[in-house]
């Protein structure tokens, strides 16, 4: 089992928390982590970008994806846009990406302090801690 910090923007996090989001996406053009590094059963910390880590959860299942097309894409947002709970800016923001990896959420823990402290300075989105 892996550990991960996720960076969140804006109110992603807290979706997260309360159940309304139910799966997390990450597209790139290039294979960044969680591409490829992430499992099943694997722990990510939840930080809002910005903020100290306000939670955690247990990955349940991973898909990714090698080679998305534009057609790809939009079978992805059909599918699965609800439980990612993205806005139709996020789908149009992602248009070029080739890779990408859902991530499926499973029992969430939010903290009341956070129980660990990272020290992050560079602009990435996510972080295999081990």
């Amino acid at each position: 089992m892996k550990k991960h910090l996720a960076i969140f923007k804006g109110e992603a996090g807290d979706l997260i928390l309360t159940g309304k989001k139910r799966v997390e996406s990450r597209f790139s053009k290039v294979k960044n982590p969680p591409f490829g590094v992430i499992s099943s059963g694997d722990l990510v910390y939840i930080k809002p970008s910005g903020k100290d880590i306000i939670g955690e959860f247990r990955v349940k299942k991973v898909i990714s994806f090698d080679g998305i097309s534009p057609e790809d894409l939009a079978s992805i947002q059909e599918k699965y846009g609800k439980a990612l709970a993205a806005d139709k800016f996020y789908w149009l923001s992602r248009k070029d990406s080739k890779y990408g990896t859902l991530i499926f959420i499973g029992d969430c823990t939010r903290f009341i302090t956070s129980p660990i402290k990272i020290k992050k300075t560079d602009l990435r989105g996510w972080v295999v801690l081990e």
